[in-house]
């Protein structure tokens, strides 16, 4: 049998736009074949609010001014789910996956990035636990791992963001996936001490690799950019 690869790319700090934009490339070079391999984007955002397909403005708790003031900007996507929050010391990983290839339902595919954030908790010693109403990661009545994806044509985008060690002021900015008594937290808060993005980072990509049973090529991004440019990107 074939050995399965995908790319694995360290995108570091990435303005959401500019992540959305790279994603839609990815996802329309998967779609029509000048892509024969799967990717995932590893990533950091500054901080944003995002609103879900399912909307999220109703769950915001402070006013348009305020936000400006923190420079904080709302982007509608479409991702499912409500509003959320992006950050520095959130790990976002998005998988470009051709999941009709893959044989995976979209059900089976979001428990996957589930048992990722699980595992790699598990990796820092915490015991996290699903919740199948409000898909995510729980520690408790905490979420520390959120879940959102879209699907075109059977490629998936968007996916999965980690709470490592961000700043969880904003959250309370918000009903954090329009549920109103949920608090967030993160590795860093439920350890109780310093956790490394990075380390966490090649954690989740180590897990992911096993969940998915792939084996990753890691690129940069510029690498990744390059070869968008190409007629077909092959391992």
């Amino acid at each position: 049998m074939a050995e399965k690869k995908w790319f694995h790319v360290n995108a570091g700090l990435l303005d959401y736009d500019q992540a959305m934009e790279l994603q839609t490339r990815l996802v329309g070079a998967r779609i029509d074949g000048r892509m024969t391999t799967d990717a995932v984007l590893w990533l950091e955002h500054p901080r944003v609010f995002t609103l879900g397909l399912r909307g999220g403005s109703e769950n915001l708790l402070v006013s348009e001014s305020f936000l400006k003031q923190q420079g904080i900007p709302v982007v509608k996507t479409r991702r499912g789910g409500n509003i959320t929050y992006h950050g520095p010391g959130q790990l976002i990983a998005y998988p470009i996956i051709d999941l009709g290839a893959a044989r995976l339902r979209v059900a089976d595919y979001v428990a996957m990035l589930e048992t990722v954030m699980l595992e790699t908790c598990s990796e820092f010693g915490l015991q996290a636990s699903r919740n199948l109403i409000n898909r995510g990661v729980w520690m408790e009545n905490r979420k520390i791992g959120s879940i959102g994806v879209a699907i075109r044509k059977s490629v998936s985008f968007h996916g999965m963001a980690l709470n490592v060690d961000p700043d969880l002021t904003p959250f309370e900015w918000i009903h954090p996936c329009g549920l109103a008594q949920t608090r967030m937290t993160s590795l860093a808060t439920e350890t109780r001490r310093a956790v490394s993005l990075d380390q966490v980072r090649r954690c989740a990509q180590r897990r992911m690799a096993a969940v998915f049973k792939r084996t990753p090529i890691s690129l940069d991004l510029g690498q990744l950019q390059a070869m968008l440019q190409a007629t077909t990107v092959t391992p």
